[in-house]
């Protein structure tokens, strides 16, 4: 069985390649405290179908480039839709 993981894509500008970021909650062995590790993972997307904030799996492949070990399998759930800020309109400041 392959090593597959699951994140949420974000980047997708490069061309058939994505940016997935896995987020695994860990303790702490002597202090017991709960933190977050986040590890960022390239993978090859054939059909640049993957968006940001989508809900992907990946699995291990063969080394595809020099940061690129990882495939995408299937996106298990599309992204809601992002929040986009307006710049402040030029000249309110006065």
């Amino acid at each position: 069985m392959a090593h597959t993981l699951q994140g949420i894509v974000t980047s997708d500008k490069r061309d058939k390649t994505i940016t997935v970021s896995i987020t695994n909650r860990e303790t702490h062995p002597l202090y017991r405290k709960q933190y977050s590790k986040t590890r960022k993972y390239t993978a090859h997307d054939e059909e640049n179908t993957a968006k940001v904030g989508d809900k992907v799996e990946i699995i291990a492949c063969r080394p595809i480039s020099r940061n690129k070990t990882y495939k995408l399998v299937q996106i298990l759930e599309r992204s809601r839709g992002a929040i986009e800020l307006k710049d402040e309109v030029k000249g309110e400041d006065k």
